[in-house]
């Protein structure tokens, strides 16, 4: 919360921000002194989306400032702002175009965020004076999102599966939950071989995590999240280009943990049950092998066509225990095909599920959050493109075609018929900086979805 003060007098001394656009320029013009127009003018403001003029007083000290914003994106509006502006408490004026006033003081929280694990922050980021409602609505949100960035932004080093395993321990510490976890062997003797194979290379062996909060009378939500801490792609190794960002394919675990903390701080009436398959996808001589038949949880036999789509495999175990439960509903995150980002761009979260009302519920619920999900469609007929000549089905294909989609019927084999599931397919990063959005690890389909679980259970 520290992007965000809490205005509980108006003793506090506060900028006034003032949102306008091309239209309502003249209008805002009117209210300002002669001098200020012409500061305007020498400014060369013309309220277009991103620009900023600082209004001086008589005395020349900083008495308002105008920003040119899109009213159709709220969530940027002041997004810029907090890194920008000089150090000190601002608030949006009354006299500002009409804006969603939560979600515009959200987009300055997340354009305030800064990882500072391993160097000392830039600048301290201008404050936002807000009221109480909307402070406490915010901030579970604002925490969430900043913690998916820095779990995502730490290199494997110092986020590996046991570290991962130490987020889920806190979180059921913070919110007296409890946390179990297979190591190692413990896998294959308790059954979850997919996520053995993945993980056995590794020096860190291989784990899955499981949290357990709520009542048990309560409707069970199951929430998956892929936790492959690092992607060599194995012995279908990764190019270089390929395999500089693999720190962020465990995108969906931390999605999956904030998802649940947001679901406990809420106190929503679900019994959650969180899993977090964490491996590393390493190279060594006992590395899973492409042409290997492993036999799933759910008794699948499947051919490994490539090591590098290792992702589906560890989440098949855990989507099979998830099952096991009976659940409500199941959600997973995962940062899991390329093919998504190729079709929907680094910003869309492809959306998959086996129900078209909760898909468009979740969709309408992303757009109202300005988180927006795109949905794309579990066609069956691909399942072909899977087809194995000596087991079941396999992991991959020849064929690139609909790379997004097969990945996800893949996984589909695992959910029994009829049982509420939902799929993200996330980008978990973002490839540069911009308002809101600093480069790195991105919440992206988060807000989204406890929107639609808030929903959902009311």
């Amino acid at each position: 919360m520290s992007a965000l003060i809490e205005l509980r007098s108006h003793r506090h001394a506060t900028t006034p921000i003032e949102a306008t656009d091309a239209i309502h320029l003249g209008a805002t013009r009117k209210r300002l002194s002669v001098a200020q127009r012409n500061w305007l003018d020498e400014n060369g403001f013309d309220a277009q989306l991103g620009s900023v003029c600082l209004l001086p007083d008589e005395n020349g000290k900083l008495a308002r400032v105008l920003v040119g914003v899109d009213r159709q994106d709220p969530l940027a509006a002041l997004a810029a702002l907090p890194m920008t502006l000089p150090v000190g408490t601002y608030t949006l004026a009354a006299e500002s175009v009409a804006l969603d006033a939560q979600l515009a003081a959200l987009g300055w929280a997340l354009g305030a965020y800064q990882f500072t694990r391993y160097r000392k922050s830039r600048r301290a980021p201008a404050k936002l004076a807000v009221d109480a409602k909307t402070a406490a609505a915010l901030a579970p949100l604002i925490e969430a999102t900043a913690l998916v960035r820095d779990l995502v932004n730490t290199p494997t080093e110092d986020m590996g599966p046991k570290q991962l395993a130490d987020a889920v321990k806190q979180l059921g510490k913070t919110h007296k939950a409890k946390v179990r976890e297979w190591v190692g062997d413990e896998l294959l003797e308790d059954n979850f071989p997919t996520i053995h194979a993945v993980g056995r290379a590794s020096h860190r062996a291989p784990r899955l995590i499981e949290l357990h909060w709520g009542k048990a009378s309560h409707p069970k939500l199951v929430v998956v999240g892929k936790g492959v801490c690092f992607d060599t792609g194995g012995l279908d190794l990764k190019p270089s280009d390929g395999m500089r960002w693999m720190k962020k394919d465990m995108g969906g675990a931390a999605h999956a943990i904030a998802l649940a903390g947001l679901v406990m701080q809420a106190k929503l009436p679900v019994r959650l049950t969180l899993l977090i398959p964490a491996v590393e996808n390493a190279v060594a001589g006992n590395a899973m092998r492409p042409g290997e038949v492993i036999v799933t949880r759910a008794g699948h036999s499947v051919e490994i066509d490539n090591t590098d789509a290792e992702g589906r495999l560890v989440l098949c175990d855990a989507l099979a225990y998830g099952a096991e439960q009976k659940p409500d509903l199941i959600v997973d995150f995962a940062t899991l095909t390329g093919a998504a980002r190729v079709a929907l761009g680094p910003d869309l979260p492809a959306l998959f599920a086996n129900d078209d009302a909760i898909a468009e519920v979740a969709l309408t619920c992303g757009r109202a959050v300005a988180d927006p999900l795109w949905r794309l469609p579990l066609w069956r007929p691909y399942r072909k493109m899977l087809d194995s000549y000596l087991a079941d089905f396999a992991n991959a294909g020849a064929s690139r075609h609909a790379g997004a989609i097969t990945a996800a019927l893949f996984m589909e084999r695992f959910v029994p018929e009829g049982m509420p599931w939902v799929h993200l397919d996330t980008y978990a990063w973002n490839d540069a900086d911009r308002p809101g959005r600093p480069r790195g690890g991105e919440a992206m389909g988060l807000r989204a979805l406890f929107a639609y679980l808030q929903k959902r259970y009311p």
